[in-house]
């Protein structure tokens, strides 16, 4: 079989989320570095990979994929074999609040989350630019919301939909990090059963892995 090969950028978010995904289930691959500030993603060669070029993109032999949550399913589908199953696809209640907590996490806590960190952290990486306050201080309020039902949640559970580590958890790792690494971080370190998920599934080998060499 060919090797996967995964497309994206050091620091992108995104690509984090298929590098961890990578690493939990002890996939080998290939990276090939897609610089975002060369115009890279917009070159022939990488839009006949992802035709709207965005990071990051993944062949796994003839098959070419795109949109990061749907490649971490693709590969907790077809992989899981290899380490964790990380959908719980054996356990049909478990499996069912997975699928819930995907959801979740790309339709609550991603939107006011990935703003805040493009606002505070990536911009000023990228472009130099200053975050726009009005901005982030009413996704704060829209994350403080989404962060008060998960405190709840994981004084119930250790992770999101049960008591193992599941993809709902993984996918949540690149913006976690990201808001950890800005003075909003204490929207986590303030609700005691968030944060010990954090620094829980932050622990985990590999996320250790997938962050080694950030920028950030």
């Amino acid at each position: 079989m060919a090797p996967l090969k995964l497309y994206g950028m050091v620091g992108s978010t995104n690509t984090l989320r298929v590098a961890v995904a990578l690493n939990e289930l002890g996939l080998d691959y290939e990276f090939v570095s897609v610089p975002l500030t060369t115009g890279a993603h917009k070159k022939p060669e990488y839009l006949a990979i992802n035709p709207f070029g965005h990071l990051p993109s993944l062949e796994d032999g003839d098959l070419k994929l795109f949109e990061s949550r749907a490649i971490n399913k693709y590969l907790a589908n077809h992989y899981k074999g290899s380490g964790p199953d990380l959908l719980r696809s054996g356990v049909k209640a478990e499996s069912a609040k997975v699928e819930v907590w995907l959801e979740i996490e790309s339709q609550e806590f991603n939107p006011p989350a990935s703003s805040i960190v493009y606002n505070v952290l990536i911009k000023r990486l990228l472009t130099g630019g200053s975050p726009d306050e009005d901005v982030v201080k009413a996704e704060e309020v829209k994350l403080s919301h989404v962060l008060d039902i998960y405190e709840k949640q994981l004084a119930e559970t250790k992770y999101l939909a049960g008591d193992e580590f599941t993809l709902a958890d993984l996918n949540h790792l690149p913006y976690l990090y990201g808001l950890s690494k800005t003075a909003h971080a204490r929207l986590l370190t303030s609700r005691p059963h968030v944060s010990a998920w954090w620094e829980n599934i932050s622990a985990r080998p590999s996320w250790k892995k997938a962050i080694a060499g950030n920028p950030y």
